[in-house]
């Protein structure tokens, strides 16, 4: 399963709804209903490219929301909407609590970029307004399952990089047509990880995305 959007995967805040919390997955069930899965996102949810995230270790709940966001098409996927299309609320569960039961193989960060990654994960960045990315999604990386922050240690620091540039971009668009609109309640406007992104550099993503990779449980 391809789990990429226009402003995608790893990196959101969401909000759960109760039928989703509701049923209990199944991890034993789920390795056998992932196993296409493994295609793109690799042996036990380890895949081999940036191109496709890290999925092991993730909490289920986050996944789960994620699998139902492909189905309905509130996230705009034509592969992982084809993969999810067929499965039931049970279905995503299982698949979720399996991959919930693996363990994210860590990657290494790039030397060069250590202490500036580890000064804009931890303590962000107060000159621009830039919040620590600790600060949701944990010292190590792992998340926080209740609020529905997603675990990100571990994950390509070529996925993160890219999903950081998708969210600024995007972040940069909508943030001028709320000035334009001024009205916060605008359901249009950005999200946490949109305004968040927009006052990134180029340097701070890519400095960050490689500390978020070699970062651990």
């Amino acid at each position: 399963m391809k789990l990429m959007s226009k402003v995608s995967v790893l990196l959101l805040s969401v909000v759960f709804s109760a039928p989703l919390l509701a049923v209990e997955g199944d991890a034993s069930a789920g390795k056998d209903k992932a196993a296409v899965c493994g295609a793109c996102h690799g042996q036990g949810g380890n895949s081999g490219t940036p191109a496709y995230p890290k999925i092991a270790g993730q909490d289920p709940t986050y996944l789960a929301k994620q699998l139902h966001d492909f189905k309905s098409g509130a996230r705009d996927n034509a592969i992982m909407k084809g993969q999810v299309s067929g499965l039931s609320d049970q279905d995503i569960a299982d698949i979720a609590a399996y991959y919930a039961t693996q363990k994210i193989e860590i990657g290494k960060a790039d030397p060069a970029l250590l202490a500036l990654g580890e000064k804009i994960y931890r303590g962000g960045n107060m000159s621009t307004g830039l919040a620590a990315c600790s600060g949701c999604h944990g010292p190590s990386g792992q998340g926080l399952d209740g609020a529905g922050f997603p675990a990100l240690g571990g994950q390509h620091a070529g996925y993160i990089e890219a999903q950081l540039k998708a969210f600024r971009a995007a972040g940069r668009e909508d943030l001028g047509d709320v000035v334009k609109r001024n009205n916060d309640a605008d359901p249009d406007a950005p999200g946490m990880m949109q305004t968040t992104a927009a006052k990134m550099s180029d340097k701070e993503i890519q400095a960050v995305s490689s500390f978020i990779s070699g970062l651990g449980k």
